[in-house]
């Protein structure tokens, strides 16, 4: 009779847990187009949310070109020199944390370093900071699970399905990062992927991917020139800076606008797929997160909307762990995009700049997941602190401003004073 029961009970605590999935969509609460409010309804707010989408990817093409000029006519060939005190990889890692926490878009940062790089800014700098990006995006979930602090139970589930992130990509940089140091992994790979691509090398698949760049680099100049002549007026260095605001500011505008329409657009979409791919292993985790992420055009969308199914119990953090890891791979869709704003040689080391991240994030998952120890270390150091935050919300406060503000901060103002 006993084991009757025990049965019976132990059944009962799995129905909830697989039925929960489904239940989470309804109240998801449904996201509005800016379109929308503007009074379009049906197929016309459709297509002018697919337009949208369009002229969003048109302006961030020609803001990064902006930022590209305005880059080398603000240095006047002299970026390296401009860039002295991130020369030191550890700054610029920093630099790349805390822009990317500051402005909670990883997307805008490696577009932003994709426009400089090709302006002129070494890639030994710009690699350090596109994987600072991948450290200062995972803040924006690690803020979203802080929202559940009132229920002790929730909050260490919510806590522990964010920070196992922020591990997680804490650990690939601590990998990597050491690796580039020593050998120049990254930098010689994504070279010859580069080369590959847009290269004189790289034979047909050169030849077209070159040939739609050079395309859409020529749609996107007008817009561009535009902007420079318009700006003249200001002279000197002071004219590249100026078009470098207004690059980066576009930037930040355009992504923040694509992502409101993708979210109107693809989130109903996308939480399809996430709840498809539960239960189904790592491999469809990872793919699952990559492709949400594409679909969304963010890795914090994705990341931030699994957390309240973590802390409602629906997913296991297990379950959690491979979406994060994808959303890191689909988020480098951005800087590719973004590459396409040049030609030629420009073309070439704006399109490196933008695999550097794309086969950073691709090394780690086949690293990390690839050694079972070390696929282990994210969940628990999540585990860990998810469950010494919930007793005491110090350590959540503690993690957040030493990790995200104060330890890049500090370390970037030692640099410069020493």
């Amino acid at each position: 009779m006993t084991d009757v029961i025990t049965r019976t009970s132990a059944a009962s605590t799995t129905i909830p847990e697989s039925t929960t999935v489904p239940e989470q969509a309804p109240s998801t609460p449904r996201l509005v187009s800016p379109f929308e409010r503007l009074g379009l309804r049906g197929r016309a707010l459709q297509t002018a949310n697919w337009l949208g989408v369009v002229a969003g990817v048109y302006l961030l093409i020609t803001a990064v070109n902006l930022i590209g000029s305005g880059f080398k006519t603000a240095t006047g060939g002299s970026a390296e020199t401009l860039f002295a005190f991130a020369s030191n990889p550890f700054v610029a890692l920093m630099v790349g944390i805390l822009v990317t926490a500051a402005t909670q878009s990883s997307s805008t940062t490696t577009s932003v370093t994709v426009g400089l790089v090709a302006g002129g800014l070494p890639i030994e700098i710009a690699i350090p900071m596109l994987l600072g990006a991948n450290i200062g995006t995972t803040l924006t979930n690690t803020l979203v699970s802080l929202g559940m602090v009132r229920d002790r139970v929730s909050f260490r589930r919510a806590f522990s399905a964010a920070t196992v992130h922020d591990f997680f990509n804490l650990i690939a940089v601590a990998i990597f990062l050491p690796l580039e140091l020593a050998f120049g992994l990254l930098q010689r790979t994504s070279a010859w992927v580069a080369d590959r691509s847009a290269g004189t090398d790289g034979g047909l698949f050169a030849t077209v991917f070159g040939g739609l760049g050079d395309v859409i680099s020529a749609g996107t100049k007008p817009l561009s020139d535009a902007v420079k002549h318009g700006t003249e007026l200001v002279p000197g260095a002071w004219h590249g800076i100026v078009m470098i605001v207004i690059g980066v500011a576009l930037i930040l505008a355009v992504i923040n606008f694509l992502g409101r329409l993708l979210k109107a657009l693809m989130v109903g979409r996308a939480a399809t797929v996430l709840h498809a791919a539960i239960g189904r292993g790592p491999l469809s985790g990872v793919a699952s997160g990559a492709a949400m992420t594409v679909m969304v055009q963010s890795s914090s969308t994705t990341t931030s909307l699994m957390i309240p199914l973590a802390g409602s119990g629906a997913f296991s953090l297990r379950q959690i762990y491979p979406f994060t890891v994808g959303a890191n791979i689909g988020t480098t869709v951005t800087a590719l995009i973004a590459a396409f704003a040049f030609g030629g040689a420009e073309a070439e080391v704006a399109l490196q700049a933008a695999y550097v991240h794309l086969l950073f994030n691709v090394y780690a998952a086949l690293v990390i997941f690839g050694l079972p120890v070390i696929r282990e270390l994210p969940l628990r150091a999540a585990t860990w602190l998810g469950g010494v935050a919930s007793v005491n919300k110090l350590w959540a406060a503690a993690w957040v401003l030493g990790v995200f503000v104060l330890v890049p901060a500090l370390l970037i103002v030692a640099t410069v004073v020493w």
